[in-house]
């Protein structure tokens, strides 16, 4: 853990804007961002994974490895991904790129994982990372951040042209720094929401 934590500072060192931490997310942390997801989610991707913190919760949860899609920027954290996750896809790329690229043939993802630092990135980035995430979640799925602020790491109006909806989970306080992680999933349309509604009544 004293080589992961080496391994962030001098990446955290290198570009503070991507990595946004200068340690490894504790085991409080993991166990909050991971809480929701288990065996039967399928498919998840991991954004930012970094040295694989909140990976090894998941496999503790268990996900199994080959359902992992790890996308990661740093080629220093890539190399150590492959090796301790080996039956996992590792990627080396930037998370704003999702949607260029084929991940899955279709919607099939339960949930999607961030370490991204949101909070240091354009709205154009941030719109393009959730944008691309949920072109591969499937109905029902979430996305779940972190964030080391006092509210919602993305901003209502991105969140209004999305169609998505924020909602907090938990909160790590016994992380250092204490974090906060939310769930981010699709709104319910009104007409879908009324159809729903019928569908109730008339099974009732």
């Amino acid at each position: 853990m004293s080589h992961d934590f080496l391994s962030f500072f001098l990446a955290w060192m290198a570009s503070p804007g991507r990595v946004g931490a200068i340690a490894p997310s504790g085991d409080a942390l993991a166990e909050v961002m991971t809480r929701e997801i288990n065996s039967s989610t399928g498919p998840v991707i991991e954004l930012g994974p970094g040295t694989g913190a909140f990976t090894y919760k998941l496999l503790d949860r268990g996900v199994r490895q080959e359902h992992l899609t790890l996308v990661e920027y740093g080629s220093d954290f890539v190399r150590k991904l492959q090796m301790r996750f080996p039956g996992s896809r590792v990627l080396w790329m930037d998370a704003g790129r999702l949607r260029e690229e084929a991940l899955y043939d279709d919607n099939v993802v339960g949930a999607v994982i961030s370490g991204l630092p949101l909070l240091n990135m354009s709205t154009r980035k941030v719109m393009s990372v959730l944008d691309g995430a949920f072109s591969y979640i499937r109905t029902g799925g979430a996305f779940y951040q972190f964030t080391y602020g006092l509210g919602c790491p993305v901003r209502r109006p991105i969140l209004d042209r999305l169609g998505l909806k924020a909602t907090l989970v938990d909160r790590a306080i016994l992380n250092v720094p204490p974090a906060a992680v939310y769930r981010f999933t699709r709104r319910v349309q009104r007409g879908a929401a009324l159809r729903a509604a019928k569908s109730r009544s008339a099974n009732a």
